[in-house]
């Protein structure tokens, strides 16, 4: 295997970031939910939920009646004081048909800011298998931001991608949807393997 040092900043041109964005492109299972806040009983603690949801499992259709994404997590708890809702073990699954199936897990997820901002932290996994057009793509890090309306995402954590047989480490992550470019800065590591072992 043979290793890269790049000087601060790699620029990875990416198909993979695209569906992950369109996952929480509208976060419609809080949106749903968050018409039910506007029935707070008077004279309850403003810091106290007004709902909570346990081992919830939300599918979201396409217009021609086909599952897209699978939303689901051990529980939600909506919090009226600031709009914001925390999830314990979000999952959420794209089941895209021109893709194999994208699995994102955390252990836990923050939704606030109007539903505009989806951070997820600890142990943020997102796995994606081989297909006849991508290759295996699996990311790794503590903590991720996501700016559905932007369609773009980051972290100023370090991260660890592997896209096939090819691996690339950063301290920080900044990808957008728009250019298709993913950003690793800082300090890292970007390693191919063997032509002979490089997958198509």
């Amino acid at each position: 295997m043979r290793n890269q040092r790049t000087a601060h900043r790699y620029r990875l041109s990416v198909g993979l970031v695209l569906g992950l964005f369109g996952a929480f492109g509208s976060f419609w299972l809080v949106e749903m939910m968050n018409s039910a806040g506007d029935d707070i009983r008077p004279g309850s603690k403003i810091n106290e939920p007004d709902y909570i949801v346990e081992n919830f499992s939300f599918v979201r259709m396409t217009k021609t009646g086909q599952p897209s994404y699978i939303i689901s997590g051990d529980k939600l708890t909506h919090r009226p004081v600031d709009d914001s809702s925390d999830i314990v073990k979000p999952v959420v699954r794209s089941l895209s048909g021109e893709r194999e199936p994208m699995d994102i897990h955390a252990e836990r997820a923050r939704v606030d800011q109007d539903n505009t901002r989806v951070t997820l932290m600890e142990n943020v996994r997102i796995d994606r298998a081989a297909s006849a057009t991508s290759q295996e793509m699996h990311l790794a890090t503590q903590a991720l931001t996501i700016f559905p309306e932007e369609d773009r995402m980051e972290t100023n954590q370090p991260v660890r991608l592997q896209l096939g047989n090819a691996t690339a480490t950063g301290t920080a992550m900044r990808a957008n949807n728009a250019t298709r470019q993913l950003q690793l800065a800082g300090r890292g590591t970007i390693v191919y393997p063997p032509r002979g072992q490089q997958t198509k």
